[in-house]
Order: structure tokens, then sequence, then C-alpha cells
């Protein structure tokens, strides 16, 4: 008979930090049939976890973060845990650290097996197969055997001998009925402005009428930390609030149109395609989400005033919201954009003035929730934070509807105006293979081909993706020539929509106008696969122009994708 076996000697208390902690994640399916969700934690983000998620501020410990070697010398362990609805549910977190050649293929992936009944999984750092290769952290991963699953995880770094950590701070539940929740709410109503557009559309959905609202922006309109990304959504949950309130059950309904990691630069020329639909679609309310999207905007807001003023110059004159959402740092852009909503009387709602204020007080004096509450990451609100901006919406609605007098509405006389910023590019067009305009001539040279690997977002209510600008001109570095892409046109300005790639076999191109090269575009400066637009140039009137775009020599053996123009005649 054997006798009982001896446990194994506790492990070495260690002191630890959270980078996830109680964060929803929903399995999206994908082609293989399993769930994923994808947690990207380059560029910044996995120090920003440790800030928000692990109250870390010594910038010598967030600092070894930067670097995979830095990684492995702070980190002894990984602590994982998910808790499903099913305690047996089967699922794998995956820690891929990014290459050095190949950013996606040539890193260490670290791997573990879960189920989801809440308990800890411990993965021993010295127990991985490292490469050479390794270079930072780049993603984690939540892999279900079962698509379309949700589950509560948590992360924690268990460190090497000689560091140390804060003890962990403990969340309070958050009271939605409170009165400081209340205030917080309030305190986003940066300008209500002239209501006339938005109580009209109201009255429309409550006789009973058609009403959409659309939305256009980036990655957080299109749902990005919200779980699952097509119900939890700011989006969604602000038209369904609209739709209960003012609706008759079905007459309300939703266009979304956000696209992560993209300005209104692109926003602008994507409108008519995205959001109007080709002209299916005729809105009653826009809400234009682009105040953490555009510092990387050439026209410092013009292309942003140009977005607003496309909108509101529709025959069918809806109302536009401007909504100035916050990153983690307690930053937007709305001293930049707020004074376009001033010029044009527009209802404003600010996250950043609704949240950040209450962040750094002490529970009981003022304090809602924390950072950890409200974000997903360090640019994305969790399934909290979109509600609260759901939330902020809708008071402003409320309190436009509330008014008992309405003021006329002053529209069309304020877009005669000279712009606050500029409304240069108000008339853009796409031009693509779908779409394209009597007088062009297109000659696609080598690059003849179709390219299907692009940036997809999930659009509307949908969980399935949609993929943006399929009507492209790709270079696939198998042609036996180098020819240009040429485009001959009559414009005053003309901007160039690309492919961004983290792919090894994406090469550059050169930019020619009117035989002069402007430009050299490397698509692989972003590292990701998404959407990119530069202006090539702008005139004061319409010229001829002929554009080329040609291989660099050295690249032409490699992939580049022309995703469309953006055009004004």
């Amino acid at each position: 008979m054997n006798g009982p076996v001896a446990p194994k000697d506790p492990e070495k208390k260690r002191p630890y930090f959270y980078i996830m902690r109680d964060k929803e994640v929903f399995g999206a399916k994908q082609e293989s049939g399993k769930g994923v969700q994808f947690i990207y934690e380059d560029n910044g983000r996995l120090i920003n976890s440790a800030q928000i998620a692990g109250n870390i501020t010594d910038e010598a410990t967030l600092d070894l973060l930067k670097t995979t070697a830095g990684f492995r010398k702070l980190v002894h362990s990984i602590g994982v845990s998910a808790q499903t609805e099913n305690p047996n549910e089967a699922l794998e977190f995956v820690f891929q650290m990014y290459g050095k050649t190949d950013v996606y293929g040539s890193g260490t992936n670290i791997r573990a097996k879960l189920t989801g009944n809440g308990m800890e999984t411990r993965i021993h750092l010295n127990e991985i197969a490292w490469s050479a290769e390794d270079n930072v952290p780049g993603q984690i991963r939540f892999e279900f055997d079962t698509p379309e699953l949700l589950a509560n995880v948590s992360v924690r770094f268990y460190l090497n001998d000689g560091f140390t950590a804060p003890e962990p701070i403990e969340d309070q539940a958050i009271d939605f009925a409170s009165g400081d929740y209340k205030k917080m709410i309030a305190r986003s109503l940066l300008q209500l402005g002239n209501t006339a557009r938005l109580k009209k559309a109201a009255a429309k959905a409550q006789r009973g009428e058609d009403v959409t609202i659309a939305f256009i922006g980036g990655s957080i309109t299109q749902g990005a930390g919200a779980t699952p990304i097509n119900t939890e959504s700011y989006a969604y949950q602000f038209y369904r609030r609209f739709a209960e309130t003012y609706g008759t059950g079905s007459n309300v309904h939703l266009i979304k149109a956000g696209v992560g990691g993209t300005p209104s630069e692109l926003g602008m020329i994507r409108f008519e395609r995205d959001v109007l639909r080709d002209g299916s679609v005729k809105p009653d309310l826009v809400v234009i989400e682009f105040a953490v999207n555009d510092e990387g905007d050439e026209t410092k807001g013009i292309c942003y005033e140009s977005l607003v003023r496309k909108a509101l110059k529709l025959p069918e004159q809806p109302a536009v919201i401007l909504l100035f959402c916050v990153f983690a740092h307690d930053w937007n852009l709305q001293e930049r954009l707020s004074p376009v909503g001033k010029l044009y009387h527009l209802p404003m709602v600010s996250i950043l003035d609704a949240v950040s204020p209450q962040f750094p007080l002490k529970p009981g004096e003022g304090r809602v929730l924390s950072k950890n509450q409200f974000f997903y990451d360090v640019f994305h609100p969790s399934n909290t934070g979109h509600l609260i901006m759901a939330d902020c919406l809708a008071y402003l609605v409320k309190q436009a509807v509330a008014q008992k007098k309405t003021e006329a509405d002053q529209t069309e006389a304020l877009l005669q105006q000279k712009p606050v910023l500029g409304g240069t590019y108000e008339d853009v067009r796409l031009l693509d293979r779908k779409d394209n305009f009597i007088g062009a001539k297109i000659d696609c040279g080598s690059f003849a081909e179709h390219d299907d690997d692009l940036q997809c977002v999930e659009q509307d209510d949908h969980l399935e993706t949609t993929p943006e600008f399929p009507y492209n001109w790709c270079h696939t570095g198998t042609e036996t020539n180098n020819d240009a892409f040429r485009l001959q046109l009559t414009c005053k300005a003309l901007l160039l929509v690309y492919k961004d790639s983290g792919e090894t076999n994406a090469g550059q191109a050169d930019v020619f106008v009117d035989g002069k090269k402007v430009m050299t575009v490397n698509p692989r400066t972003i590292g990701w696969t998404h959407c990119n637009p530069l202006i090539l140039f702008h005139e004061e009137t319409a010229k001829a122009h002929t554009v080329e775009l040609r291989m660099v020599e050295t690249d032409r053996s490699k992939k580049f994708t022309i995703l469309g123009f953006g055009y004004v005649k």
C-alpha cells in the first residue's frame, strides 16, 4: 500500500504587480474556428498596463518592460487566471515576443493551458526556450477552443530577487446611482450648442419615423476595449439608449464606422463609403470622434473641420455631435478641435472633462472609479468606460430635448463663415477601382493585382469584420517588371491612401507628381496592417496632373498596396 505523497514545498513568496486585473475578454471567432482575444502590449502599452493595473511608478522598473531582455531580468514568473461561466472551459494564454527580423514570426511564444475555474496558473520563465530573435514584448492572446465566449482574466508578474512592487490597491464597486457619478457625467457636457437638429432627430424618432445614428472615428468608435465589441461599444449602447428613450422599438438604426489607428484625414475620404454607404444611408445624427487619433494629422485640424463641414452640409441636415475621448495619461486634442464646435454651435462631449478630474481623488472624496476600471489599456476604455461614454452622450441628448425653447437652426449661415482651422478638403471624394470619376486615366503598371490582406473592422452591430478599401491596386513582388502606376487627373488636391504592414516582404515606393519625386513611402514605418493617408499636393485651383508610383528599385520584389486616393476637384 502506498502512503500519502508529501506535497511540494510552497513557492517562495515574491513581490508582484498586475498588468491585467479582472479584465473582460471575448474570444472573437477566427478562420480556424477558435475564439481569440488579442491584447497588444508593444509601443509602451505594457508599461501603461503596469502603471494602471499594477500601480507601478518606479521608472527603473517600467524601463525594463520596454524590451524582452529587460522583461526577463525583472520577471521571475507569470501568474494567469481566467473565470468563465463554465468552470471547465478550456483556453490558452499566449504571450508573444516580437522578433528582430521577423516581427511576428521569430519571437518566443510563452504558452500556458488554462481552465475557466479562476485558479491561477504559474509560468516560470526559466523553463521557457527563448529565441535569440526576441526584441520586445508584443502581444497577449487568450485562445478559446469555443469561440464567442466571455472570460474575466488576471495576469500578474512575480518579480526576481532584488525587485519590489507596491501593495495592490483594491478597486471599489462603482455606484452608478451616486451623486458623484451624476456630477461626473454632467461635467462631460462641454457645450450644448444649437440643439435644433438634435431635437429634430429625437422628435422624428418619437413619431415612429426611421432615424439613423451614425458614428465615425478611430478604434474607440470601432469598439476596441469593449467585450463583445458589437454590443458593448459606446456607439451601440448609446444607439440602444436613444432607441429605447425616443424610438418606438425598431425605428432607430445604427451605422458604426470606426477604423482603428486612423485619423480624420482618412475619415473624410471614407465618409461616403463607410457612413453614407455610397448614398444608401441618410443619417439624422452623426457623432464624430477623432480627438485621440489626430495627433499625426498633417494639417493640424483642417481635415477634422473639413469632415465636420462635410457632415453638416448633407442634404438631410443631420445633427452633428463632437465627441472628445481620452487616453490613460489624461490627454486628448479637444483644445485644438473644440474651436470647430464653437464656430458652428455644435453639441460637444468631453470624456476627459468627465473622468480625469476624479481619478486623483480618494474614495469618499469624489472619486467614482479608478483608471484600472475605466481603461482597458492605455488607449481604449473598458466595458465600464464605454458605458460611461454612452451615459455622457445620453445626458447631452436629454439636456437638449428638455429645452423648452428651440433656437432656429443657423447652420447654413454659420457654414458661410471663414473656417476656424480650414475647410480645404470638405469636398474630398474617394477614388479607387470601384469609384472613379470622369476624366481620370489610370494605367496600373505593375500594380495590377488585388490585395485581400487588409485592415478589417466590425461595422454597425456585427461581430463579423468588413475589409477597408478592398478595391485596391497591388504590386505583389512577383511581377517581372517594375512599371509605374500612373494616374492622370485634373484636381486641386490629392491624397494617397496606402496599406501599412508589419510583414517583412513589404517594400517602399517612390511617388512622383508631374515627373518630380515628392516622397518615398515606407509601409513598414507603423508596423501593422492598417490604412494610412498622405497628402500629395494641394493647390488653389484645379490643374491637370500626372501622379506615378514606382517601387524603389531594391524593393521591386516586395509588396506595396495602393488602397485608393482622395481628390478635390
